[in-house]
């Protein structure tokens, strides 16, 4: 959940719930076992594994689960043994980096001697964070933390085998228990101590780099990609390879998938920098929410959209994309719905049933008896719907198109080819290259927007047609040349073109809506989304 959810359920909880924050929500201990639990408080070492809960406190009796849902509880409640976590052996050795983390996950980055970079995160999660001060000590913390029971744990676990048969960069993460009092955190010891963590590897410098990636040159995080693709006119990103990814964040249902959730392997190829993704963060794949009274009522298109049940079926492809429109928009921008179809058939020849079945044979062995053949089923079934789920992820995207420059000098050559097509062309003045081509279908797009960001560019729009795709033109910073000759059957202006009346030269056809102002903030474009 964020911030803007959780206001959402704000007003709806009022509704269902009275009362205070628990001051005791979470289990004293994951430990199950009093005695090992006590013998872990005076010394780790003759224990080398334990047998932990990850969420006793998700433990709700009947009519709590008819109004709220059972979502992921038994699992949660499941025995699991786990090694101890020692950093001292531990990949030969871990130090402490730094203290990560968002609002409701506590993190560790660990270094080891080669400088390779880990995360230990925690498996459970305290959303109290997000909450306004106002609702903290409220009966709304209660909720808010009862429903991390949607979470499935372990989702994780069973991800690496289905994503590198699938070629899709991915970490491997393991699980371990920090026993009381674990002197090496420092003065952490306290806030660290006693919990159950996913370690994985870091994937987010050049000292991460690994054979899996080929011959990259380096890793950056969104931003850093995002703002170098938007500054530089030699800088890419494989949008085929990133719709690969997003079609498997489908599969496995995976709605959290925003621009924090990846980082990009970086190429050098031609002398053009092209980035390539490595998705992070498995936390909401298998997510189960609709399984009680009030959280249906919360999912329903009119609410939480996003809060879809990992089910038999692709349920509602928008829903996996509310999370991941900012990047979804900038980085799929070129892709065709032939593309699309290809990906998926390519992800379902290579997700074969015996990749699922070991992939399901990750969790840990009381988690599997308990829906180890019911996630098996599920993904089987959701791989053979892909194509459709592709289908509708394209019309999604295809709707409304962002068709972004840089910051260098760009042309924009638009033209209305029929009443149906609709041919976008961009060039970098530099050398005449094309770094962007697609033909636009007006069953599938209604509006193509066009941003220059900087320089001096220049669009051109042209083309007499009945119908038409309407156009709109932001010039950005620079001193612009737009000149529209082109005529559209019907009503309403068809071109529509916003920037600065100072430095612009506009060349106005019958199509054309002039939005020219003195307003500099006309050129303000999202570029990170953080």
């Amino acid at each position: 959940m964020n911030i803007r959810s959780v206001q959402g359920l704000l007003v709806l909880l009022l509704l269902f719930s009275t009362g205070c924050a628990k001051k005791n929500f979470f289990a004293k201990t994951p430990v199950v076992d009093p005695a090992v639990y006590e013998q872990l408080k005076v010394s780790p070492e003759p224990v080398d594994s334990v047998t932990v809960k990850a969420g006793k406190h998700y433990k709700r009796g009947f009519l709590h689960r008819i109004f709220w849902g059972t979502h992921h509880r038994p699992i949660w409640n499941a025995p699991v043994t786990v090694p101890l976590f020692d950093m001292d052996t531990l990949k030969g050795g871990l130090e402490f980096e730094k203290l990560g983390g968002g609002q409701q996950t506590t993190s560790l980055t660990l270094v080891d001697t080669t400088g390779f970079t880990y995360a230990l995160r925690t498996l459970d999660k305290d959303p109290i964070g997000i909450l306004p001060k106002f609702w903290q000590k409220t009966f709304v913390t209660n909720v808010i933390r009862d429903q991390i029971s949607a979470i499935n744990p372990y989702a994780a676990l069973t991800v690496p085998p289905m994503a590198a048969a699938a070629g899709i960069p991915h970490s491997t993460p393991k699980l371990y228990y920090i026993p009381p009092n674990y002197k090496n955190l420092g003065e952490y010891e306290d806030r660290f101590s006693d919990r159950l963590y996913m370690l994985e590897e870091k994937f987010d410098d050049k000292n991460t780099l690994t054979p899996a990636l080929g011959d990259a040159v380096d890793i950056d995080g969104s931003g850093t990609v995002l703002n170098n693709r938007f500054n530089e006119d030699d800088v890419f990103i494989d949008q085929v390879a990133f719709a690969k990814a997003r079609l498997f964040d489908i599969l496995i249902h995976d709605w959290d998938r925003h621009e924090g959730q990846w980082e990009w392997a970086q190429y050098a190829e031609d002398g053009e920098r092209i980035y390539r993704p490595i998705p992070k963060d498995r936390d909401n794949a298998y997510y189960r929410f609709q399984d009680g009274i009030i959280p249906w009522l919360f999912s329903r298109n009119w609410g939480i959209r996003k809060f879809e049940s990992f089910d038999d079926e692709i349920n509602d492809v928008k829903a996996l994309t509310v999370n991941s429109e900012f990047i979804d928009k900038r980085t799929l921008s070129e892709l065709t719905r032939q593309q699309f179809d290809s990906l998926a058939k390519e992800l379902q020849t290579a997700i074969t049933d015996e990749v699922i079945e070991r992939a399901v044979r990750q969790y840990p062995d009381s988690v599997y008896e308990l829906i180890g053949e019911t996630t098996k089923h599920r993904l089987i079934t959701r791989r053979n719907q892909l194509p459709k789920a592709a289908e509708e992820f394209y019309e999604i995207l295809a709707e409304e198109v962002l068709v972004v420059g840089t910051d260098q000098e760009d042309e924009f050559e638009v033209k209305r080819l029929n009443d149906e097509e609709t041919e976008v062309t961009v060039r970098r003045k530099s050398d005449d290259k094309i770094t962007y081509h697609r033909i636009f279908y007006r069953s599938e797009t209604d509006l193509i927007t066009l941003h220059g960001l900087a320089a001096d560019d220049d669009f051109e729009v042209s083309g007499e047609v009945g119908k038409g795709i309407k156009i709109e033109i932001y010039g950005g910073r620079g001193e612009d040349e737009i000149k529209d000759t082109s005529k559209v059957g019907g009503w309403g202006k068809k071109t529509w073109v916003y920037d600065t009346k100072r430095g612009t030269e506009l060349e106005a056809g019958p199509e054309t809506k002039d939005k020219l102002t003195n307003d500099v903030r006309v050129h303000a474009f999202d570029r990170e989304g953080f």
